[in-house]
């Protein structure tokens, strides 16, 4: 009988007709189980699975999304459900378990998009889980672990203070301070002589320079001393670099002391002053924007293989024809195939140094069509690396902009309850972040 009966819906003020032989083809469903008690329960049966029930009409009420329900029916008539474009995925994961359909209907682009979003609202809740954490005052935790949160807020997170700001900024300052005398260093008319003739830095960028490397160790030493995870922190890529940023002044100093003379010493002394450079990547540090440029290369990885292999076979193409067209002109350049690998990259990149150039008209024909395969076979991809780019700065951006709302709005939230119940005096547990996220998001 029911596969014969028809109900009415009324979704948000929209109106559906359904039939009970559409519905039972999933009898775990709301609707299905609707349909099949339609017929012999008493209204008080019927509200449960609806909001409002009407008798003389003979219509459920709903209040749900209609926009939504309209993919639901999608189920029923098509057999799977693709979600439409201006619909919150979590909300819709929240429509679909009410009407009791399984994820599996969902079609797999949709449960892309599902899985993106639920990524983002994760990274979300870490985060504002972080945040919650620097503002409780759990009164279980010891004092080193108390000076330890105070100590790991004062060097890692700039905007929990105003000292902190300050010492963000001094790190700064020092990085492009160390940055400026080293490279100020090199410069001829700067260096002073030694007692055997040997030129050297001039010491008061020596004193400028051992008072920054001063203040790096004495940051990384903080640092390391408030990580939670030791081990974590010594192999992260940032600490390293100032590891790398260092350790060249160390090692001199020690060789310096130890008075060493040999020639082999000597070259290492200016190889480890050389990797002093590995400083300037401590910026990152301090730029959002450097720290999302290495996770959009990773994520561009396909379009940077299509990229080199365009370029691969562009060079070797290119540098074997400028070999073989230049070989009648008796002052040619292009002596051998590896040495026109070079002419191929300068000019597949549009640099054009000049050092090698073709002379017969062949050879210029080849080059004219060389820089045109260059320009098309860098454009190509570089606009996808571009895009992912700005797409990872954007959300890494607005991930961090939402976790700043979610606090505000959940400090506002518990300051209306301590008004309203004068007991609750306390912040919302970490256990609501994620509804509190995946609401908004």
């Amino acid at each position: 009988m029911s596969e014969e009966v028809e109900i009415a819906v009324n979704i948000g003020g929209v109106k559906h007709i359904l039939y009970g032989d559409i519905l039972n083809q999933y009898p775990e469903t709301r609707l299905a189980k609707l349909v099949n008690r339609a017929t012999d329960s008493m209204q008080e049966d019927l509200c449960t699975l609806c909001d409002d029930y009407d008798d003389s009409k003979r219509e459920f009420y709903f209040d749900r999304d209609p926009e939504a329900f309209k993919c639901i029916l999608d189920l029923y008539y098509y057999g799977e459900i693709h979600m439409k474009r201006g619909i919150c995925p979590m909300c819709f994961m929240k429509e679909m378990d009410y009407w009791g359909i399984d994820m599996e209907y969902l079609d797999k682009c949709c449960i892309c998009r599902l899985n993106e979003v639920e990524s983002e609202l994760a990274e979300i809740a870490e985060e504002v889980k972080t945040i919650l954490d620097d503002l409780e005052d759990d009164a279980t935790v010891t004092r080193a672990q108390r000076f330890q949160a105070f100590l790991r807020k004062l060097m890692e997170k700039p905007e929990s203070s105003l000292a902190a700001r300050v010492i963000a900024v001094l790190s700064f300052v020092f990085i492009l301070l160390s940055s400026v005398v080293m490279s100020v260093g090199t410069i001829p008319e700067l260096q002073v002589k030694d007692g055997k003739g040997n030129l050297m830095e001039h010491p008061t960028l020596e004193f400028i320079e051992t008072a920054c490397i001063i203040w790096f160790t004495l940051e990384y030493i903080l640092r390391f001393v408030s990580s939670l995870n030791k081990l974590q922190f010594v192999f992260s890529f940032l600490n390293i670099v100032d590891v790398l940023a260092i350790t060249p002044f160390y090692v001199v100093l020690i060789l310096g002391a130890a008075q060493m003379e040999l020639a082999d010493v000597q070259q290492t002394l200016q190889a480890l002053r050389i990797l002093r450079i590995v400083r300037i990547f401590k910026l990152a540090r301090h730029s959002s924007g450097l720290q999302a440029l290495p996770v959009a290369l990773k994520s561009s990885l396909k379009e940077l293989c299509v990229l080199l292999t365009y370029m691969s076979v562009g060079i070797f193409l290119f540098s074997a024809l400028g070999y073989i067209m230049e070989q009648s002109h008796p002052e040619t350049k292009f002596t051998s195939i590896p040495q026109s690998c070079w002419w191929a990259i300068v000019a597949m990149t549009t640099v054009g140094y000049g050092d090698i150039y073709p002379k017969t008209t062949l050879g210029m024909c080849n080059a004219a069509v060389s820089f045109l395969c260059g320009i098309i076979s860098i454009a190509l991809p570089v606009h996808m690396i571009i895009h992912n780019f700005v797409v990872i700065y954007s959300r890494q951006r607005a991930l961090e902009t939402t976790a700043k709302r979610e606090i505000e709005i959940m400090a506002l939230r518990a300051k209306e309850e301590k008004q309203e119940c004068p007991e609750a005096e306390q912040m919302p547990s970490q256990a609501s972040v994620w509804d509190s996220a995946g609401a908004r998001v």
